[in-house]
């Protein structure tokens, strides 16, 4: 076999993580949010603009977007668990 086809092959296993694989995956993208949130919260400058005629720090603008983020990868990780359930269930 090539190398490319053995490439294949480990992609083609990468698509279908087992869950303790996907649990470490999650804390790792949660605990990489976090760091970059503090990072944001300690490096940006507490400027603030206005928005609708009130004033917002600018730092809030990108940790409302890590915030949005995490929250996404919280909901995904809860969908795969109920459609991982719901196959046991089947079967």
């Amino acid at each position: 076999m090539s190398v490319y086809g053995s490439n294949l092959d480990r992609a083609a296993k990468g698509m279908h993580s087992t869950g303790s694989d996907l649990d470490r995956k999650y804390w790792a993208a949660l605990a990489m949010y976090a760091v970059l949130a503090a990072l944001v919260w300690f490096t940006m400058d507490a400027g603030k603009v206005d928005v609708l005629g009130k004033p917002v720090e600018l730092r809030l603008v990108p940790l409302i977007i890590i915030g949005g983020l995490a929250l996404r990868t919280v909901l995904a990780r809860q969908a795969d668990r109920i459609r991982r359930d719901g196959e046991k269930g089947s079967s």
